[in-house]
């Protein structure tokens, strides 16, 4: 299956966003999950959502700002990203595992499959 993450863009502290990730086709895969990647940082996880349930999982940096949501029907999910700030500036990347393993949801090794990846940049 294939990734494709787009909605990226420039924007100004305080203002949002929406990323979409979109699969090529229906995938079983029981979660899909958003990292992101700052220049000269390591690629860190963001958010999760689980394909059984309306369960989800946010990094602390991002609790409270972000929406992560999936419309299985479209094989399409969703970050939504309120309040930015200038450290949320990443490349974003959606990702979905091949078999899930939940003590490893936060962890870049879990996944097998990636998005290409799309620039948020958030200006002060």
């Amino acid at each position: 299956v294939q990734l494709q993450a787009s909605g990226g863009g420039s924007v100004q502290a305080g203002a949002s966003l929406r990323l979409s990730c979109k699969a090529s086709r229906r995938t079983s895969s029981t979660a899909v999950a958003w990292f992101r990647q700052a220049p000269g940082k390591e690629r860190e996880f963001v958010a999760a959502a689980f394909r059984w349930s309306s369960s989800t999982l946010y990094a602390d940096s991002v609790k409270g700002r972000f929406t992560i949501s999936r419309d299985n029907a479209e094989n399409t999910a969703y970050i939504q990203m309120n309040s930015l700030k200038p450290e949320d500036t990443a490349v974003y990347y959606c990702a979905a595992p091949t078999t899930l393993i939940l003590s490893r949801v936060r962890e870049v090794d879990a996944y097998g499959y990636w998005g290409q990846g799309t620039l948020v940049t958030v200006s002060s």
